[in-house]
């Protein structure tokens, strides 16, 4: 029966290939977006532009809360997820 199955979806073949390296693609890169590493060098970086006068105050305090919150995102999705898991 496998055998079979794989015969006929074998025309299908390039696009689940196709599914799968966009699959790995968008993994690794929410793992660079959501690098805690990452994150604090941008910070580090947005500081820098602040004290040089590059950006004000509001341009500052506006992208210190994004960054902050994408900090915390992968945290508060995990602890989601622990939720569900001791609910189950």
């Amino acid at each position: 029966m496998g055998l079979l199955r794989e015969l006929l979806l074998l025309p299908v073949a390039p696009l689940r290939g196709t599914g799968w390296v966009l699959g790995q693609v968008l993994t690794e890169a929410e793992r660079q977006y959501y690098d805690p590493a990452a994150v604090q060098r941008e910070l580090a970086d947005l500081s820098r532009r602040l004290d040089a006068g590059e950006i004000d105050e509001e341009e500052f305090d506006r992208r210190e809360d994004e960054l902050l919150d994408r900090l915390q995102a992968p945290q508060a999705q995990q602890s989601q997820q622990t939720q569900q898991t001791q609910q189950t």
